[in-house]
């Protein structure tokens, strides 16, 4: 699944915050970065683990002080894990949505996306769908500037 991480962020950070100068781009990352990380694994692993995404969220914060453009950048990917663990249904596994607090074992129990089955089309038309609604909305440059803020 791609296409569902990428349009419920986009869509659900738009009607939260909207914020016309937020860096979706970096969203997007993150939405999609638990799954690009845990595949390696054939299973779930850490990122699909609130424990780590709070962790990812301390870490951006440290990293950042000093200077608010490197923040919000590295905030908008730890808000992108935050959005792909619920719109991934995370929470469901709770011996991996607590780990390490529920113990070092990883879960022997497949991605979610891997695991839907044809639910996976559904959602990735719904994504679609929701993609083209905030495309309306969301005026995105495609140049941002990032050069000197990582």
């Amino acid at each position: 699944m791609f296409v569902w991480f990428v349009g419920t962020a986009v869509a659900s950070v738009w009607l939260i915050f909207r914020d016309p100068l937020f860096n979706y781009k970096f969203l997007i990352i993150g939405a999609l970065l638990p799954d690009v990380v845990d595949v390696w694994f054939g299973h779930v692993g850490p990122l699909h683990s609130i424990v780590s995404a709070v962790v990812l969220l301390i870490a951006a914060m440290l990293v950042s002080i000093g200077s608010r453009p490197r923040r919000k950048l590295l905030i908008s990917v730890v808000i992108g894990v935050f959005m792909h663990l619920v719109f991934d249904g995370a929470f469901l596994n709770t011996k991996m949505f607590w780990w390490p607090v529920s113990g070092f074992a990883f879960s022997d129990s497949s991605l979610p996306s891997f695991s839907r089955g044809w639910w996976n089309l559904a959602l990735e038309i719904v994504g679609v769908a929701l993609c083209l609604w905030t495309r309306r909305r969301v005026q995105v440059t495609v140049s941002q500037p990032i050069s000197g803020v990582l």
